[in-house]
């Protein structure tokens, strides 16, 4: 197996096709890490794909250290306290979500797990440990190499290199980012909007920051971040795409475009992390051609705001990663792959309509204005808070639903007796069927499928209106029972989503 990319969502592939026992080459093109700041935040179902894996204890202790620093510099400007309507926050085209408005009540927090508090991870943080996660598990990441061309066949893909070496591998999967090799030499369509904003993220030395207030602000010329840590600024202007994207970000470019945003003068003296950014928008009409897939940036570009991206990815990583393993092994036959796509693929559409919703709002002129005064008040009634906070901890993303409500949608993390979660039970990578009426015919049902399924039989912790449930290793129920389990209906599902049984 041959992945292009070595980030977040190629290393979350490689560890979910490694955890399976596939042989996995990464090829990366950067030697290291990126330093550069990108995504800052995981969504609620990130950090329950991490729990699953059992790395949640890991991006917890990241988080308690990214919450300790943002506190002191939020302190630092004479705010002790940023929760339930404070400066920064989950927002909408810069809208501060009041979590105090929030319903915690509802189907998509209920059980949400242990995972519900874990936020703040950045993406450096998220690719380092998943490098190590790879290490362990047998993956191999070659770093500095290229793709530069491959040819695909109908029992594999040779994939040539940039220094003329060759590797072959029964599966592509492109996860190489936005300007994607592999989804250009494949030919993907890749329809979409071309940009018209220019953003720039970066963390400096500044002399007058102390003038910026923090969180998000909206003035006369565009709108910009400040914080949540000590000299990170976002400035968003509607002038159009930049002239050259890839050009050096000098410290007069920066000042000049806070000068312009928010009407201070800083001076930066010192440039740590830099980057600009666009709206642009575009989607692979299909994430799979015959044995290349797409996955992450390659498959969807957008606009960051609202921190989706990596997000999106990841989700796109952990659906994919168990259908291919199991496709490689033989356990399932190779159409479990069209379901990638069926799946993936609204919800990328989804991601990219928010974000243009987002920079539609964010605009300075009159209708626009008129548009963010309306959705300021909808997001200040609890109704609204907690719609958008819901959507973006990815908990409403629904795949194919079925007779039971739980079909399709992420399973729910129950407490069970003996303490432990449901997502406690699932980092061998398997499904789980979790039996929680002590059930003998909900257990034999999956006899034939013992390697594929792993099964938890235990009382819940809390009272719970459903018995028994079948979890897919992406964390979507495949299926679910109330008090009288159909079995033919579980078989069903079984050979749906694990081929037939072993005999």
């Amino acid at each position: 197996m041959v992945i292009a990319g070595g980030g977040p969502v190629g290393l979350m592939v490689a560890c979910e096709l490694g955890l399976a026992g596939v042989d996995v080459l990464v090829i990366e093109r950067l030697t290291g890490i990126d330093p550069t700041m990108k995504a800052g935040y995981v969504n609620l179902a990130t950090a329950r794909a991490f729990h699953r894996r059992s790395l949640l204890p890991q991006l917890q202790e990241r988080h308690d250290a990214a919450v300790e620093r943002m506190q002191k510099f939020l302190a630092s400007k004479g705010i002790e306290n940023a929760a339930g309507g404070g400066p920064v926050g989950a927002h909408f085209a810069g809208i501060v979500v009041d979590i105090g408005l929030v319903d915690f009540t509802g189907p998509a927090f209920t059980h949400a797990g242990p995972a519900s508090g874990v936020i703040l991870v950045s993406q450096q943080e998220i690719e380092a440990l998943l490098n190590e996660r790879a290490a362990e598990l047998g993956v191999t990441v070659l770093r500095g190499a290229e793709v530069a061309g491959f040819t695909a066949e109908e029992d594999g893909v040779t994939v040539e290199l940039g220094d003329g070496r060759t590797v072959r591998g029964d599966w592509l999967v492109g996860a190489d980012g936005g300007r994607s090799a592999v989804r250009k030499l494949a030919g993907f369509e890749f329809p979409g909007v071309d940009p018209a904003v220019t953003a720039r993220q970066f963390v400096a030395d500044m002399i007058g920051h102390e003038n910026l207030p923090v969180g998000w602000n909206r003035t006369d010329g565009g709108v910009y971040l400040h914080g949540p840590y000590p000299g990170r600024l976002v400035t968003v202007e509607f002038g159009g795409p930049p002239e050259d994207r890839e050009a050096p970000i000098t410290p007069a470019e920066l000042e000049a475009t806070v000068q312009r945003v928010a009407g201070v003068d800083v001076t930066v003296t010192a440039i740590h992390s830099a980057t600009r950014f666009t709206d642009h928008t575009r989607q692979a009409t299909t994430y799979r051609l015959g044995r290349v897939l797409l996955a992450g940036d390659a498959a969807h570009v957008h606009s960051p705001l609202g921190g989706q991206g990596q997000n999106l990815g990841i989700g796109d990583a952990v659906n994919l990663g168990w259908k291919l393993a199991a496709v490689v092994r033989g356990s399932a036959p190779e159409d479990l792959l069209d379901t990638y796509t069926a799946e993936r693929h609204p919800v990328g559409k989804w991601v990219l309509e928010w974000t243009r919703a987002q920079v539609a709002a964010m605009r300075t002129d009159a209708h626009s204005s008129a548009l963010r005064s309306v959705l300021s008040d909808l997001v200040s009634t609890p109704d609204g808070a907690t719609y958008v906070l819901t959507k973006l901890s990815g908990m409403l993303h629904r795949y194919e639903p079925g007779e039971h409500d739980l079909v399709g949608a992420p399973a729910p993390d129950v407490e069970l007796a003996d303490g432990t979660h449901v997502g406690d039970h699932c980092a061998d990578g398997r499904a789980l069927l979790v039996d929680l009426a002590d059930n003998p015919a909900v257990r034999d049902a999956v006899d034939g499928w013992a390697g594929q399924v792993r099964i938890v039989s235990s009382k819940p912790a809390q009272q719970v209106t459903w018995s028994a449930l079948l979890m897919r290793p992406d964390g979507y129920v495949a299926w679910a029972a109330d008090e009288n389990p159909d079995i033919s209906a579980l078989s069903v599902a079984l050979r749906r989503w694990f081929g037939e049984p072993a005999h």
